[in-house]
């Protein structure tokens, strides 16, 4: 038996379908990605799996627990973290950690060997209220929070969202380290770069579960050529490069474009049609594709005829 079930759980909002038979495995010690764009569903189905919310349909177990009849089971082995900050910000720093503490029967001295390395970092700040802590500091202190009780499974909810590059990557340092403990985690993430540390990753859209791989293998199956261009214009080249070829797709990565196609073109074609719209300073390049790029493709974010994509996914590289 896997350590986490998900057995075709859905849940609706009125006529709005959040999650719709969703069904996957999660294997103990897992690092585990859930990936897609503002409004995929991944919230609704964190809620479910930390019983805060009743599917419609469906049902899940976590360590053999089922979430519906022995939801006050996981909720003692499971730490969650919601996408919103929500601590007590009227509270300290040390007083919100005491309090979840003793909600679990435990106390700080008790587990500190456990959260040592995320609570060194925001130890000289024990004193001041929660709401007045930066944005990497909230996220630390409700990691510190929900790993106080020495859960089994960490359920994090986009838990780098609106903090900045460094913490970021602090952030994902520590989930390596407690997943080398044996802490099995399941994240949710906006970030394209984020999905490349996780052992597996689910492609989530309108509710739906559209892949299960590991980052590796699924940059393996991306099948299309790809390219990167430049120009001195990268505003008229959106515009220009539409007209290409139909075939093609492009989107914008950065301050590049990358043009995908299933079929290999002439790149002296391109650059001669990228010439002939008065564009100067041009670099055309082959390029290796991204867990972004394939996952652009796969929830079709890149629309078809060669028109410009609006990419739904965060990007902000380390």
């Amino acid at each position: 038996m896997s350590f986490v079930e998900i057995n075709k759980i859905s849940k609706n909002y009125g006529s709005h379908k959040a999650v719709l038979e969703t069904s996957f495995t999660i294997e103990k010690g897992e690092l585990f990605g859930v990936i897609g764009p503002d409004g995929a569903g991944k919230t609704t189905l964190f809620r479910i799996l930390t019983t805060l919310l009743l599917a419609d349909s469906g049902f899940a177990t976590i360590a053999g627990f089922d979430i519906l009849k022995d939801y006050k089971k996981i909720r003692q082995i499971a730490g969650y973290m919601p996408g919103k900050f929500s601590l007590y910000q009227d509270l300290t720093v040390e007083e919100n950690l005491a309090f979840f503490a003793t909600i679990f029967g435990t106390t700080i001295k008790e587990n500190y060997e456990l959260i040592k390395d995320i609570y060194i970092h925001i130890e000289p700040f024990k004193n001041r209220q929660a709401g007045k802590l930066s944005g990497g500091m909230k996220q630390k202190l409700a990691l510190s929070c929900a790993l106080i009780h020495k859960p089994e499974i960490l359920i994090l909810d986009e838990p780098t969202t609106g903090i900045d590059a460094v913490s970021r990557k602090e952030f994902w340092d520590l989930l390596r380290n407690f997943k080398n403990m044996g802490i099995t985690i399941i994240v949710s993430t906006p970030y394209m770069d984020e999905a490349s540390m996780c052992d597996r990753v689910a492609l989530m859209q309108e509710g739906k579960i559209m892949q299960i791989n590991s980052p590796q293998n699924i940059i393996k199956e991306y099948k299309p050529f790809l390219i990167s261009i430049k120009s001195n214009n990268m505003h008229k080249l959106c515009e220009d490069i539409r007209q290409f070829r139909k075939n093609c797709t492009t989107f914008l990565f950065g301050q590049t474009i990358h043009l995908s196609s299933e079929e290999i073109f002439n790149k002296k074609e391109l650059m001669n049609f990228i010439e002939l719209k008065g564009h100067s300073g041009i670099k055309i390049e082959d390029c290796i594709p991204t867990i972004e790029d394939c996952f652009c493709v796969k929830f079709h974010l890149i629309p078809r005829r060669g028109s410009i994509a609006k990419v739904l996914f965060r990007k902000n590289c380390w």
